[in-house]
């Protein structure tokens, strides 16, 4: 195996086992922080604090998390501020008391069914519409973070640095949510 196929794969795996750890953590972390007064000069950030649900968007940044906070309650119909409210208790009760072993990652499909429950529970919602909606955000985001590899990949094709099936497997893992931040 060349040289430039053993670090895509290394790179594919590493993004692999980031992307999976990352994904149900940036659903679980949306929580609310206050709003600036309408006196304030400071333009309004409509933040809660917690990670986007659109590519690109990398970090923990409090306008990502508003954001996702924002997208979930508009999808379920109810105020952003109780989704916000009720995402932050989530996070809260399911905090890890110490990092996990290296090499372990939670369980995304377990992580993502408690936040369901949580949420339907704490928003009077039934469960199935609160997973189907976080099923839905999730699919926006892997398309937008497949769709912002690719002007990356196609350079990477250009300079030779992958082959045009390699990019085309990382873009299809990207579209799938095996690799990203696929939540």
């Amino acid at each position: 195996m060349s040289r430039t196929k053993r670090i895509a794969l290394g790179l594919g795996a590493a993004a692999l086992a980031l992307g999976a750890g990352l994904g149900v953590a940036g659903i679980a972390s949306a929580t609310s922080s206050p709003s600036p007064s309408p006196s304030s000069t400071a333009p309004a950030d409509n933040s809660a604090d917690g990670q986007g649900m659109h590519g690109g968007r990398h970090g923990h940044g409090g306008a990502e998390r508003g954001e996702r906070a924002k997208e979930l309650a508009a999808k379920l119909g109810v105020d952003e501020a109780k989704v916000a409210d009720a995402l932050k208790t989530f996070r809260e009760a399911n905090r890890p008391a110490t990092p996990p072993a290296e090499g372990q990652k939670p369980d995304r499909a377990a992580m993502e069914k408690a936040l369901a429950a949580s949420l339907a529970k704490s928003l009077g919602i039934d469960e199935s519409k609160v997973t189907t909606a976080l099923e839905e955000l999730r699919t926006a985001e892997q398309a937008d973070h497949a769709a912002a590899l690719k002007p990356r990949l196609d350079q990477a094709v250009k300079d030779g640095t992958l082959t045009q099936a390699e990019a085309d497997a990382v873009t299809k893992a990207a579209e799938k949510g095996v690799i990203g931040r696929g939540r």
